[in-house]
């Protein structure tokens, strides 16, 4: 065994018996505890009643908040901050050390500073390191297995926190250094947010879905009730809704690809790539991820609902007295070429569609897209994308056929023609793009290359003109 490789074990072997200690007996602080214990750490908790503490991890200590201090230089702080006055008395116990901040707030901007700045204001000869607040303690006891491994932390002393990754790491979990303290309010923010990139896209989910829905309700149940008296209100449960489901699916689809055809063309618009898109472009493009995933929910809904409509009382019934009638006035049932081709390729894009758009589904699952390069993660969602929207498209057209030649419903078109709008504008676009001529302006401004302005080009000509009257 070489000498690095000697010193190396002697760390390892020192970092092992390190002795961390633990302010507050809670859950995180529990779990944490169990964490430190099973990963080679001695623990030792600080507790403001330690003869009550029965439920703290096998093979740690407890002991008043000061006795504790003194048994460790790595603190982590695991009460919340309303709790920290009993930290004062013991600035002289804490003196030098590092304190591990893992606390959070009940609501965004309750305090006027965040609490690992404040903590370092409290106990001033000590060194705050924020770090750990993103981590439940559920995460703890799991070992990270629900997919939440990453430790974000920030601090002013670069050996503080690199004791804190060394303990993080050990731990099983990854880290980000987000820099300062003063990043500490951005670190307690995190676990407040609820699904911030999906705000958006289920807004547009919800109102798109009210939308059709009471569009095809018109048109389908309240038309029939007031010009023939017929009650088909109960058509809202399966046939109605097996309209509204495919109908924002495809919509929210094109909405993914959308907005990268408009950018394609502001670019070209403003000969440049270094210009800034307007913040509503940045916002859309941000969640086109989400857009998709919710398209592709409304997909599968569709598809049990399609799988539910040959058992319905309703279509039963419809097949029954179809075939009664036949057989009343002796008629054949003819078969129909043309009509089987149509349905057969109503089909077949539907089906091809659907498997194309679980597949662009399952490559935005993060364990499956950090395995491919930007060039094959590229092809799957822009390639592949569009071919997946040109064929839920056909798909939709083959359906309606010619239903767009029959006479609307108080002027209303079929709803299913709504749904081919934004698909075709976002599809003509993207043919655009694709053309050669644009094609390649539009690669050579995203390599970098930039349209020299009218204003520019004067100003140098003026120049060049000065130089060689001089």
């Amino acid at each position: 065994m070489n000498s690095d490789s000697v010193a190396m074990t002697e760390l390892h072997g020192k970092m092992h018996k390190q002795t961390v200690c633990i302010f507050g007996t809670g859950d995180f602080g529990r779990s944490l505890g169990l964490r430190l214990l099973q990963s080679g750490y001695g623990v030792v908790y600080g507790s403001r009643d330690p003869k009550n503490s029965m439920l703290l991890p096998k093979g740690s200590k407890v002991m008043s908040h000061a006795e504790a201090a003194c048994e460790a230089h790595v603190i982590f702080v695991a009460v919340q901050r309303e709790h920290y006055g009993f930290l004062s008395a013991l600035a002289s116990d804490l003196e030098g050390k590092v304190l591990i901040d893992v606390s959070n707030n009940l609501r965004r901007g309750l305090y006027p500073e965040s609490n690992a700045e404040y903590l370092s204001k409290l106990v001033p000869g000590v060194t705050v390191v924020k770090a750990f607040n993103t981590i439940s303690a559920w995460a703890l006891q799991s070992g990270g297995l629900d997919a939440n491994r990453q430790v974000l932390i920030c601090g002013d002393r670069a050996d503080a926190k690199q004791q804190v990754v060394n303990i993080a790491q050990s731990l099983g979990f990854t880290v980000l250094d987000r820099g300062s303290l003063r990043a500490a309010a951005e670190l307690e923010d995190l676990p407040l947010q609820l699904f911030p990139l999906w705000r958006l896209p289920f807004c547009i989910a919800i109102c798109l879905t009210a939308f059709i829905f009471f569009y095809a309700v018109t048109r389908d149940v309240i038309y029939e009730r007031v010009t023939s008296g017929k009650d088909n209100a109960f058509r809202i449960m399966i046939s109605l809704a097996n309209k509204v489901f495919p109908i924002v699916s495809l919509v929210m689809l094109s909405l993914c690809y959308l907005p990268g055809a408009l950018a394609g063309f502001l670019q070209l618009y403003n000969g440049t790539k270094y210009r800034r898109f307007p913040d509503w472009l940045d916002r859309w493009m941000l969640c086109r991820k989400q857009l998709g995933l919710l398209a592709l929910a409304f997909g599968f809904l569709h598809v049990l609902y399609t799988f539910v409509i040959p058992i319905r009382y309703y279509v039963r019934y419809r097949i029954n007295v179809y075939t009664i009638s036949l057989i009343k006035e002796n008629k054949t049932y003819e078969f129909d070429n043309t009509l089987a081709w149509r349905h057969d390729s109503y089909f077949s894009m539907g089906i091809l569609g659907f498997a194309l758009f679980v597949l662009l589904g399952i490559t935005s699952l993060p364990s499956v897209s950090n395995s491919l390069n930007w060039r094959e993660f590229s092809f799957v969602q822009s390639k592949l994308g569009y071919t997946t929207l040109l064929l839920c498209t056909a798909h939709t057209f083959l359906y309606g056929w010619d239903k767009f030649l029959k006479p609307y419903k108080w002027w209303m078109p079929p709803a299913y023609m709504l749904s081919l709008v934004i698909p075709c504008v976002v599809l003509i676009l993207k043919l655009i793009l694709i053309m050669p001529c644009v094609d390649r302006k539009v690669t050579r401004i995203r390599q970098g290359w930039e349209r020299q302005s009218k204003t520019a080009s004067n100003c140098s000509d003026t120049e060049t003109n000065q130089s060689l009257m001089a």
